[in-house]
């Protein structure tokens, strides 16, 4: 089980950016994974007490799939959110500042006026909790067999970010990585995943993170073909330790002796 590529969503709903190397630690969040959130209105969401909020709250690519048009990147050490479009840069804005955020504020109520329920806001998530779609969205892993069996069954082609997922695997046969359920992957740092859920797949899949079409309906794919409309996998980091493309995962054998199958 070899690690294709890496993926971490800073801001959710935009942009991808792929990472050669990650360091993971034990009982968090893929590392600068779904750090922020913009609001779509008031969503009751309080970063003092934060509570895991449906995605519709936000700004998300289920409903708005021009943020597919946008190409964002979040630079680390200045807390700088970067949006282009067309090739062109259109803001630079301060994540940790107030004109800076209100910046980013006024730029959605620009872009896409028609889909606001008010004014949005970029939310930063507090230590210990990420604005992932699911409340154990901790690592999604999408295995590239299974996308490219999918591309069979519909005959047509599907990029892998279409899942959103931070670590792109290959090597197992396509579908397996949902019957891995329960079971503990490995790396040769001490890295270890449990597998805890497979991750259902909703109309934001349909979308093409590179143009912003909605051409596809991926879930209906999904459900006729194989009669669910799974993808992927959540797992929770159990110990910590560094992910890279090309490294190897291992899947921990079940004991034989507990009669475990």
């Amino acid at each position: 089980m070899r690690i294709a590529s890496l993926y971490r969503y800073p801001v959710k709903g935009l942009s991808p950016e792929r990472l050669t190397s990650a360091q993971l630690e034990a009982n968090s969040y893929f590392p600068g994974d779904r750090l922020f959130a913009i609001e779509n209105g008031p969503s009751g969401f309080d970063p003092a007490a934060p509570v895991h909020q449906p995605k519709i709250k936000y700004l998300m690519l289920m409903r708005h799939e021009a943020l597919a048009t946008l190409r964002t990147r979040f630079d680390d050490p200045s807390g700088d959110l970067v949006i282009a479009r067309d090739g062109q840069e259109v803001l630079r804005a301060d994540t940790t500042t107030a004109a800076g955020q209100g910046a980013i504020s006024a730029f959605f109520e620009g872009f896409m006026p028609e889909a606001l329920r008010g004014q949005p806001r970029l939310l930063r998530a507090p230590a210990g909790y990420r604005f992932t779609d699911s409340r154990s969205g901790f690592v999604s892993l999408i295995n590239l067999a299974s996308v490219a069996d999918l591309e069979k069954r519909i005959g047509s082609g599907v990029d892998p970010l279409r899942f959103r997922g931070n670590i792109m695997i290959e090597g197992l046969p396509p579908w397996s990585e949902l019957d891995l359920v329960g079971r503990e992957l490995i790396t040769a740092s001490g890295l270890k995943l449990q597998v805890i859920k497979r991750i259902e797949r909703c109309a934001a899949t349909n979308v093409d993170p590179q143009s912003g079409a909605r051409d596809l309906q991926l879930p209906k794919a999904l459900m006729t073909a194989f009669g669910h409309v799974d993808c992927g996998i959540y797992c929770q980091i159990t110990a910590g330790g560094r992910v890279a493309e090309g490294e190897r995962f291992d899947l921990v054998e079940r004991p034989a002796a507990l009669g475990i199958t």
